[in-house]
């Protein structure tokens, strides 16, 4: 450690800002490293389908218990630069393919893990780089060849990969019924665009609601809008709907500019509020001119709307989320209007039932059976709010499981059978290579293999024999050989259905790769002074916080 103070003619001179902190070289390095490996060491007991869960309790007292990576990660208030590199990647895991993000965590902290030993052996950072580059560029190649291609108007198919990824979460137990719904929820709302199919999960809605069992959770052919009908005068179920979906109010809005009004008589002030009703009734009478039973807006309604609207027969929701608004005109086909004087007959959307019900303790509104939905709800049910917030990372992954698939419908063995062929594969060829990057390929192969072993860790088995099992047999031909976890045995993948799909993993070892080599070329940390308001005290309190969620994690 230096602080930037250099000694020129025996004066010294100082280049950095007073209190900055300088550190270089190999113990820059060592640092990174090892916060690298305290987070990935941290998450690898979660991997699996039998990793444990982590308990995380914020600043405010809220619990979260999950064994999602990403859910842990984001949880988590760390502090050392380097740790949050390793989060970015994951959260970047979780947007682009929503799954993988504990594996790809761990590959990168024995990536740094390994490195660290050529580093000591006096390998330079650039040579180890160059050689995981061209590792993680073969192992790609690799898992193209060995990838399998499915079909995705299968749905039995999707459901299989969908099933694996809902196996390593709390809802596991659900994860056939679970993964039934999320595959006919992406079937309704995947659109094919010539020869490619483009699932958006933004038309496909999670509701969640305490109460019954997971085994409750249901696929509603529209949306559920977590609101009441708004007058209790109004029908509370309509067959046969048509629906008005607006942005615009059913009040009378107040001017942006300031106004007085002058009254001189009673029969002013009667005249003044007339014409307000006679407004709000004009367009409850425009509504009910072009067929709307059902009204759903966005803004406000007005008692005195509300009135007209109940006498006309029409059930109408305010305040809808906007999210919700475009879901329910994907849904029922229907426009969404701006101006009440210009809806059409054709604006309208249509739905076989409109009903508000009682859904635990609160009241929901049903818009379902539409003839041609876009967009659909999965109501989640659930015992506890901790299951249900599980529940819907679970269920998310799933989805996007199922995306991945629609994007590239090809599949892979899990249960670490593909990190051990690309391993075998990594090592036959790394052999052949000229010079010290031989040295780094090599280590990149033991890397993907620290993937079964903790596998076979978690489920209890001894690593060490099964790592030795499945050499054998992935040297004997048998590259679907992995660890099932459940039978505690090594077992052939393809045959149990344990599958992932090919973008999820490939996408693994790219962001594991990448990460490690953003950290291995940083040879030089410069940490500015802290601000002398508070700023001293902030971080420890912020490093205390760490301290006691990296506790609480493990």
């Amino acid at each position: 450690m230096s602080s930037g103070t250099q000694q020129r003619g025996g004066l010294p001179v100082m280049v950095l800002k007073e209190g900055s902190q300088r550190t270089t070289g190999a113990d820059a390095r060592r640092s990174n490293i090892m916060a690298a490996k305290v987070i990935a060491e941290i998450l690898s007991t979660s991997l699996g389908p039998r990793g444990m869960d982590k308990m995380l309790i914020d600043a405010f007292g809220d619990v979260t218990i999950t064994g999602d990576g990403a859910a842990i990660l984001k949880e988590m208030e760390v502090q050392h630069p380097a740790a949050k590199l390793l989060i970015e990647v994951a959260k970047a895991q979780d947007a682009e393919v929503g799954d993988g993000t504990t594996t790809a965590v761990v590959l990168a902290g024995r990536l740094l893990e390994l490195a660290e030993e050529l580093l000591d052996e006096g390998i330079h950072p650039t040579i180890i780089i160059d050689g995981y580059k061209k590792a993680m560029d073969y192992a790609i190649q690799v898992a193209n060849e060995i990838a399998k291609p499915i079909n995705v108007e299968d749905k039995n198919q999707l459901a299989l990969v969908a099933m694996n990824s809902l196996s390593s979460k709390i809802v596991a137990e659900a994860r056939d019924y679970l993964a039934k719904i999320a595959v006919d929820a992406s079937a309704i709302a995947v659109e094919k665009v010539g020869d490619k199919y483009n699932l958006d999960l933004d038309w496909i809605k999670i509701e969640k609601k305490k109460g019954q069992s997971l085994f409750e959770t249901q696929l509603i052919q529209g949306i559920v809008l977590d609101k009441e009908v708004v007058h209790p005068g109004m029908p509370k179920r309509v067959v046969n709907a048509k629906i008005a979906v607006l942005d615009a109010p059913l009040e009378i809005e107040k001017p942006e500019w300031t106004t007085k009004i002058s009254v001189s008589s009673p029969q002013q002030i009667k005249a003044f509020l007339e014409e307000e009703s006679n407004i709000l009734k004009s367009y409850v009478d425009k509504l009910a001119e072009i067929g709307a039973n059902v009204v759903i807006t966005q803004k406000g309604i007005d008692e005195v709307a509300q009135h007209y609207l109940a006498k006309k027969g029409i059930l109408a929701v305010r305040r809808v989320k906007r999210s919700d608004i475009e879901k329910l005109a994907k849904a029922t086909g229907a426009k969404i209007v701006t101006s009440i004087k210009d809806i059409k007959p054709e604006d309208l959307g249509t739905a076989g039932l409109v009903e508000e019900r009682k859904v635990g303790e609160e009241k929901m509104v049903f818009v379902e059976q539409c003839p041609n939905p876009r967009a659909v709800t999965i109501l989640l049910r659930g015992a506890a709010d901790r299951i249900l917030d599980e529940a819907e990372r679970s269920m998310q992954d799933a989805l996007h499981v199922i995306r991945d698939l629609y994007r590239d419908p090809r599949i892979v063995p899990g249960g670490g059978a593909f990190e051990m062929e690309i391993a075998r594969r990594l090592r036959d060829w790394g052999r052949k290579l000229p010079g010290k990057e031989q040295l780094a390929v090599l280590k990149f192969a033991e890397a993907l293999e620290h993937i079964p072993t903790i596998l076979a860790l978690t489920a209890g088995l001894d690593p060490v024999d099964a790592i030795a099992e499945l050499r054998k047999r992935h040297d004997a031909g048998e590259f679907d050989a992995g660890v099932d976890v459940l039978s505690g045995k090594v077992e052939n993948m393809a045959k149990i259905n344990v599958v992932d799909p090919l973008l999820v993993k490939t996408n693994v070892i790219r962001s594991a790769a990448e990460a490690a080599i953003m950290i291995l070329r940083i040879d030089d940390i410069v940490a500015a002074a802290q601000t002398k308001t508070g700023g001293t005290s902030k971080s420890k309190s912020e490093s205390g916080g760490e301290e006691g969620e990296s506790k609480s994690s493990e």
